[in-house]
């Protein structure tokens, strides 16, 4: 079962680093992701969702290998390589099996604007490892289904970088 773990970050630019450092992580076999998205708050208010496709090239690479196979049997491996990975790259765009574009809309609308958060699916991970390397990029968190205790020391970890994010709108009451 995976978790998600979505953190608001104050700028595009530290949400990015955030993904190239899960990508570099995931290399080293510490983390094991099935999503990992930017959702950005742009000047305008608008939305815009930057998918990892870091995370398809598993499918071109399949079907390649599979292609060059069936490319063998009919003597033209190379061809069979190209169409395989070309298939293999289009499934694995088309099955866009993650973290719901419509829910990080939904919560990127709470974004203060210029702001970004990366939305993570982790099927598994060495927290003793992960979570002092991201924690390094300060952030809110904003959504986790981690467990209770999870969550708590991953706040701690990151409260005690000292870098915490204004990234997201506070609702206030009107004073009197």
């Amino acid at each position: 079962m995976s978790d998600l773990i979505a953190i608001a970050y104050n700028d595009l630019e530290t949400a990015q680093q955030a993904r190239a450092q899960l990508i570099e992580l995931q290399k080293q076999h510490l983390v094991e992701l099935s999503d990992l998205v930017v959702v950005e708050r742009r000047q305008d208010g608008k939305i815009k969702l930057h998918q990892s496709n870091n995370l398809l090239a598993g499918g071109a690479l399949g079907g390649a290998a599979w292609g060059g196979l069936i490319g063998l049997i009919f003597l033209n491996p190379l061809l069979g390589m190209a169409i395989g990975g070309a298939t293999g790259a289009a499934v694995g765009a088309a099955t866009d099996v993650g973290v719901d574009d419509d829910f990080m809309r939904r919560l990127g609308e709470g974004l203060t604007p210029g702001a970004a958060a990366v939305f993570v699916l982790v099927d598994h991970a060495s927290p003793d490892k992960v979570v002092p390397q991201m924690a390094r990029l300060g952030g809110q968190i904003i959504q986790t289904s981690l467990s209770n205790d999870a969550e708590e020391a991953l706040r701690e970890a990151i409260a005690a970088n000292g870098r915490p994010a204004d990234a997201v709108h506070r609702e206030t009451a009107p004073q009197s």
